[in-house]
């Protein structure tokens, strides 16, 4: 519920809030400029304009919402945020990610991929935002490396991990900003008053001070759970519950809960909220809520 236009003390963080505000701070081209500058010190002349968004969504029904994907010029940098827990399984998420990628550039561009001629595809740069506080930091990880060592590959992939930038910059302001969140959550728990005073700390910081001001009720909403979404579907499963007993149907009472709760996940996917999240909310779990996607009807429009 909120109070006021609010979250409640009722309300929670999202597990997923610092990747929220990474894709929604880097959504905006004038930030994502600043984070290309910061890959590429030497290329001073690229405006906005020449940046093109490649994020893409769904990727094997696994929501990778808070990955980030742009072309710039014949570079197409793809980032993994944020990976708080070391795993080697990241590579193998940049492979997919740059795959999938490839493909929607492909078919969007209508080149032909069956042809005898070489496509013209943008080299890709692949990188991982690391903000744990693993004290072995790597410059690179590779695919032949972490999964086959010491064995020939047919295919490797290269991944340049990135962790504190430089001071101020923005891909230091913004890992600053992740470090101080932890905190609040330590000494606060999940809660809204967490993300206030993440929020406050960073102001006067002057972290991410420009995107925080002019934003700050966005960024509260987009870093808390969807309560409202979590009582909608209690109280909907408990009218569809009262219908099936009133006709005396125990078979009608948990298929209309389990109706309601399919409904209910089909709203948030749309609403781009991360499966795991989502499997919070329903008390689905994450594999039949990629069945039930799977199964999806399409809706024409």
């Amino acid at each position: 519920m909120q109070e006021n236009g609010r979250f409640s003390n009722q309300s929670k963080a999202k597990k997923t809030a610092k990747d929220s505000i990474f894709r929604d701070l880097f959504e905006n081209p004038k930030y994502l400029l600043q984070l290309y500058q910061v890959l590429h010190p030497e290329d001073r002349k690229v405006t906005e304009d020449q940046i093109s968004s490649v994020t893409i969504q769904n990727v094997l029904l696994d929501q990778m919402y808070n990955d980030l994907g742009f072309v710039v010029k014949e570079r197409l940098l793809l980032l993994v945020e944020a990976q708080s827990t070391w795993s080697k399984n990241i590579v193998i998420r940049v492979l997919l990610y740059l795959a999938n990628t490839w493909k929607e550039y492909i078919q969007n561009k209508k080149l032909n991929i069956y042809g005898s001629g070489g496509m013209l595809l943008p080299k890709p740069e692949l990188y991982v935002i690391y903000t744990g506080e693993r004290k072995e930091r790597p410059e690179w990880i590779s695919l032949s490396e972490e999964f086959f060592p010491g064995q020939e590959c047919f295919v490797d992939v290269k991944v340049r991990m990135l962790y504190d930038g430089k001071e101020g910059d923005i891909l230091n302001q913004y890992v600053t900003f992740t470090k101080i969140y932890n905190e609040q959550v330590k000494e606060y728990g999940r809660t809204k008053e967490a993300v206030l005073e993440t929020i406050r700390i960073c102001k006067n910081r002057k972290i991410l001070k420009e995107y925080l001001e002019s934003r700050e009720k966005e960024v509260v909403d987009i870093m808390m759970t969807l309560f409202d979404q979590e009582y909608a579907v209690e109280r909907y499963g408990d009218e569809k519950k009262a219908e099936g007993k009133a006709e005396g149907l125990a078979e009608g009472e948990a298929k209309g809960t389990m109706k309601a709760k399919q409904e209910m996940t089909y709203k948030l996917v749309d609403r781009r909220i991360p499966l795991e999240t989502i499997s919070e909310i329903v008390e689905i779990s994450v594999e039949v809520i990629k069945k039930w996607l799977a199964e999806r009807p399409v809706t024409v429009r």
